[in-house]
């Protein structure tokens, strides 16, 4: 069933306390203002939310300074967008204009300024020219540049009440949507068929879109997690497995799942039975004070029954919000300490026989009690259609 219309955006209030917790970290850290130039970080701070950011032709400039509202520099296309948002003081250009794309507004706005934050770490990028950056830089030559990449990843790791409501709708959607696919998935269906019929699915549930849809299907299991479909018929022995990230309102889920089309073999049923226990693994270690490590290695443990690789995909689920995938990760290298209302997804995996693998997906919240799942949990044992 369809659910009812969510509200878009959010109370003022609810962007007035990211700005000032923000601030307050600001002052701690001795910033006078931080500029963010990306999607995910401008929706944060202004909810300002729209498909133009898919074209790379205009940069879009929000500055937060030490105190007060954030400040959008942005080109004129976005400006009547911008003042439905909580954003006061809106300037303006006339984009896309390659000779001075908002360098003389950004340079005016930053010259009273002595130390600005940026962010400069993982999973960032500098969402303008580099030659209109290093313009920039050498016309402010007495302002310090900071790394401001901690601060506001870790100002969007702990979701507010309001966000975690949100991204329960969205991972409810999700859950009825793959709860759907048994209707069309059978022997002899093209799988890329099968494709467009999920992400029709995921609409008429309620989805905004579903802008990340991979999976496979093959004889026992899958090669890959990522790849796009062909119109190879599902067959009697295949594994099928869909995963996808859909969005409402700015906000993703991100989990999957398995089936065997018409039966299972033994070992791809003990695979999913391993991946089934390490999510419960991981379910129990998603408690405050606990790491990103102590979550990788408890569904490590678990994976080590089977394959003791030692974790060769990387990491084994990361953060979820505004982006598919957000910081931290699950992995030996993060040290990240678990907080609460924490947003994650428990992605173990594990590879088999001849060049196989299995990944099991879900979406959770942090808890003092453990991990509180916000996609529907996928069956104990492997379903088969």
């Amino acid at each position: 069933m369809t659910q009812a219309p969510a509200l878009r955006g959010f109370p003022e209030a609810e962007y007035a306390a990211r700005t000032q917790l923000a601030q307050s970290r600001m002052a701690e850290a001795g910033l006078d203002a931080i500029l963010v130039m990306s999607e995910p970080e401008v929706q944060y701070f202004t909810g300002f939310q729209t498909l133009f950011w898919q074209s790379p032709t205009r940069p879009w400039f929000v500055l937060i300074p030490a105190s007060g509202k954030p400040i959008a520099l942005i080109p004129e296309i976005g400006a009547s967008l911008m003042r439905r948002s909580w954003i006061d003081d809106i300037r303006t250009w006339s984009a896309p204009a390659p000779q001075d794309d908002g360098i003389s507004l950004l340079t005016e706005a930053l010259s009273p300024l002595r130390n600005l934050g940026v962010m400069k770490g993982h999973e960032t990028h500098l969402r303008m020219p580099l030659g209109d950056w290093e313009r920039l830089m050498a016309a402010l030559p007495d302002l310090h540049i900071h790394d401001a990449t901690h601060l506001v990843q870790g100002l969007r790791m702990v979701k507010s009440a309001a966000e975690i409501d949100k991204l329960a709708r969205i991972c409810a959607i999700g859950s009825a949507t793959f709860a759907a696919v048994p209707d069309y998935a059978r022997e002899g269906v093209p799988l890329d068929d099968v494709f467009r019929a999920f992400r029709r699915e995921a609409l008429a549930q309620g989805a905004d879109g579903a802008p990340y849809v991979v999976g496979a299907s093959a004889q026992g299991g899958y090669a890959d997690v990522i790849s796009p479909p062909d119109a190879t018929p599902l067959a009697a022995g295949d594994i099928l497995m869909l995963d996808s990230g859909m969005v409402l309102d700015g906000y993703y889920c991100d989990f999957d799942r398995n089936w065997a089309i018409g039966r299972a073999d033994d070992t791809a049923r003990r695979a999913y039975d391993v991946l089934w226990r390490a999510t419960e693994a991981g379910l129990a270690a998603a408690r405050p004070g606990n790491s990103c490590r102590d979550l990788f290695q408890a569904m490590s443990t678990v994976i080590a029954e089977m394959d003791d690789s030692g974790g060769d995909i990387g990491r084994l689920g990361h953060g979820l919000g505004l982006q598919l995938t957000e910081q931290p990760s699950h992995a030996a290298f993060d040290t990240t300490e678990l907080q609460e209302n924490m947003v994650l997804t428990l992605e173990p995996s594990l590879s088999y026989g001849d060049g196989l693998m299995m990944v099991h997906e879900e979406n959770i919240v942090v808890t003092p009690q453990g991990g509180r799942l916000l996609s529907t949990r996928a069956p104990a044992e492997l379903p088969v259609i």
